[in-house]
């Protein structure tokens, strides 16, 4: 059986609450909890039957900001690479859009970065604007999608030889 691998991003709202959870997994495709829609218990569903989660900066940032909104910590329960540390490993020191334009991995939302996400958010809030919205959900979804191609173009699918079932540290 092969091994199931969910690629995760949170965005944040000015307040450091989560506002969306992406998730894209090869076999089901992406799953975003927004919102009121985000709970353990649906983060949890999102992740079933996967054995590892792959993240840009989730050491630092995505998994400690679940664990004290949601009170999940996914380190526990799930393998962990971050994707990061892959990167610098092989001399990629950014962020990471900053990494996908100097490899070449397009994105539609290019000039939008994890910044505007707070702003996009509270926009969507306070008015109504469906328009920054999707914004955010199409951003997330880019950053998720493209973990995955992070990954195949560092030409570590499986990234057995960095993330065997350890969290890496730099």
């Amino acid at each position: 059986m092969e091994e199931i691998r969910a690629y995760l991003d949170i965005e944040t709202t000015f307040e450091q609450s989560i506002s969306l959870i992406g998730i894209y997994r090869r076999d089901i495709g992406t799953i975003q909890l927004i919102g009121g829609g985000i709970s353990d218990l649906a983060l949890y569903r999102a992740l079933e039957g996967v054995q590892t989660l792959v993240t840009f900066n989730g050491s630092g940032f995505d998994l400690p900001v679940i664990r004290k909104r949601l009170y999940v910590d996914l380190r526990q329960d799930y393998a962990h690479c971050d994707l990061m540390y892959v990167c610098r490993r092989h001399g990629l020191r950014a962020g990471l859009e900053k990494i996908e334009e100097r490899i070449g991995i397009w994105r539609s939302t290019a000039g939008i970065s994890g910044w505007d996400a707070p702003r996009l958010w509270h926009r969507y809030e306070m008015t109504g604007d469906r328009t920054a919205l999707r914004t955010l959900l199409d951003y997330n979804r880019e950053d998720v999608i493209n973990l995955a191609r992070l990954e195949e173009h560092l030409g570590l699918t499986l990234l057995s030889e960095i993330c065997e079932h350890v969290e890496l540290v730099s």
